[in-house]
């Protein structure tokens, strides 16, 4: 199943949102409705935080008073920990048995407000956040809720900021324009990368864009490290590390919109073994992919080249995971040939050149022919130039 997480500040419109995907098919599981089930009358989820906070948050009928526990709760840094190692543990059960009762092809939106709080956006397929600017989402507590102003302001200054939300975002949902401007975007996004998304993860079938050539983007190297970030999770200890490399990694540098990233292994072994849990995190394996092309000089068996490759099932985030041995020709060459470039300005001005022409090489074809007509103008200056990246290594040692 496709896992979505969806968050924002508090007044946003997250529930909007919510409604709108759940109207196009979506299954929603909401972390605010989980947290009152937790806490109703009669639950160990209640009378502990009775024990902590006191028979004062209870109302009249025994049910919890949220806005005396909010009070209580949120009025210092221990206080709202003490929350949270209550409740979060007794949340994350629940949710986990909703997962369990999903399809296997369903697209399950979390509802979760802390998700960038609680570290969760590495467990998702995909990030939604709803942006609001922080003087609307308190107006709209104060007049839509009846959130006392003093209440809702700290409220929010409680929360994670805006830059770091947003920073957590593989999609950004602006929610500041007028009633149902969202739910368009909301529909366009179902339709052109959600479904495809859990289409592709059922099938097992990686994003392989057309080698088009596009302006630097900025944005490469922090959607590559939300990448990274799911991956490290998925390959836990088989990771020796795992770096942004290839053209997106290179400040300045034309490139095709596909993020190369790779994880550096301690043999082919620990890869295959992690085949699957990269598959469920969005990158199932393409097969078809294995090997290097050896480069000229002493590491010419083909053995010593061998790799395996995932790609993102994500149509919105092209990206190709290259798995490699530690130590390996092809894993130092990966990471020597950023950082050369990275570091000579004649060398990225040397490959922008060949890039144009491998993607000249390719225009006016498609599919695996238009990828190996690129491929093959890009592979001749690779092995031009392979010496030439490790005799600069060897002079700038790590």
């Amino acid at each position: 199943m496709l896992r979505i997480g969806l968050t924002g500040g508090m007044g946003a419109g997250k529930s909007t949102v919510a409604r709108a995907l759940v109207a196009r098919g979506a299954v929603l599981i909401d972390s605010d409705v989980i947290a009152r089930e937790v806490v109703a009358v009669g639950t160990p989820g209640l009378a502990a935080l009775v024990e902590a906070f006191g028979p004062d948050i209870l109302a009249a009928d025994g049910s919890l008073d949220r806005p005396a526990l909010a009070a209580r709760a949120f009025r210092d840094d221990e206080s709202r920990t003490t929350l949270n190692s209550i409740t979060h543990p007794l949340v994350g059960q629940r949710t986990a048995e909703l997962f369990a009762v999903a399809a296997p092809d369903a697209i399950v939106v979390q509802d979760v407000p802390l998700l960038v709080e609680n570290h969760m956006a590495p467990f998702m397929n995909l990030v939604l956040v709803v942006d609001v600017a922080a003087e609307t989402r308190i107006r709209r507590l104060v007049e839509f809720r009846g959130v006392p102003e003093d209440d809702a302001r700290a409220r929010i200054a409680a929360q994670t900021t805006d830059e770091q939300r947003r920073a957590a975002a593989d999609v950004l949902l602006d929610n500041n324009g007028p009633a149902g401007a969202v739910e368009g975007a909301v529909a366009r996004l179902w339709d052109e990368r959600l479904v495809p998304f859990e289409a592709n993860m059922r099938s097992g079938s990686a994003v392989r864009p057309a080698p088009r050539l596009v302006d630097p983007d900025p944005e490469w190297a922090a959607q590559a490290q939300r990448l990274i970030a799911r991956l490290r999770v998925a390959a836990g200890a088989a990771a020796v590390r795992i770096d942004h490399i290839g053209s997106t990694a290179v400040p300045g540098l034309p490139a095709k919109d596909v993020l190369d990233l790779q994880i550096t292994v301690p043999d082919l072994a620990a890869a295959d073994g992690i085949r699957d849990a990269l598959a469920a995190a969005g990158f199932p394996a393409m097969p078809q992919h294995t090997h290097d092309s050896p480069k000229p000089g002493t590491e010419t068996d083909p053995g010593r080249w061998e790799k395996r490759v995932h790609g993102s099932a994500d149509p919105g985030r092209p990206a190709y995971v290259h798995l490699r041995v530690a130590g390996g020709p092809g894993q130092v060459f990966a990471l020597a040939f950023r950082d050369w470039l990275r570091a000579e300005p004649p060398a990225r001005a040397e490959y922008a050149e060949v890039k144009q022409k491998a993607a000249a090489a390719a225009g006016g074809l498609n599919g695996d022919e238009a990828v190996a007509a690129y491929l093959a103008v890009e592979e001749l200056w690779f092995d031009a130039v392979y010496e030439r990246v490790l005799a600069w290594r060897a002079a700038h040692p790590e």
